[in-house]
């Protein structure tokens, strides 16, 4: 059964944990991560869910996503995921999110990677994903005004696309 730790509205760590599926008790939060895998293109590696999950199923989406484990920081579980969804061994260790955004019941690090990845070579091993390209931000908006898309807004997507060129919020 995973487990999730706790944190309080600043961020710090308290001596709690959840499990999968049960909600944070109120006033606590929890800690996600997502990537997004840019090349030199400014095209994003974007992922297809299983069929089989119960949420968002058949739908693309960013590089990839998921929850930070009891015991884990942001870094070692963005890069356990990327083995887990894509099969690929990136080192996060030196990486700090590019973007925190707060949600009802945590917190959701964001990182942004440049990497040539070959498609050959991810393997789906847990059968989270089904299927991977490249895209453009054009590309994926266009994905998401027709619903193939997980129901991000546009204006997440661009900044995700903006983030890649350049970091934090000043034009270089």
């Amino acid at each position: 059964m995973e487990k999730f730790d706790l944190y309080d509205c600043k961020r710090n760590k308290i001596e709690k944990t959840i499990s999968r599926g049960e909600k944070c008790p109120h006033g606590t939060f929890r800690l996600v991560v997502h990537l997004c895998i840019f090349n030199e293109k400014d095209e994003m590696l974007i992922q297809q869910r299983s069929s089989n999950k119960s949420s968002n199923p058949n739908k693309w989406d960013i590089s990839l996503g998921g929850c930070v484990q009891s015991g884990e920081d942001s870094q070692s579980a963005v890069q356990r995921e990327t083995n887990e969804e894509l099969g690929l061994n990136l080192d996060f260790s030196q990486d700090c999110p590019a973007l925190t955004i707060s949600f009802d019941t945590g917190f959701d690090d964001i990182f942004i990677k440049k990497a040539d990845i070959k498609l050959s070579d991810v393997t789906f091993k847990d059968n989270e994903v089904q299927n991977v390209k490249r895209a453009s931000k054009q590309e994926i908006l266009t994905f998401l005004k027709s619903g193939k898309f997980i129901k991000y807004k546009p204006s997440f997507i661009e900044l995700l696309f903006d983030l890649n060129k350049s970091s934090g919020t000043f034009e270089n």
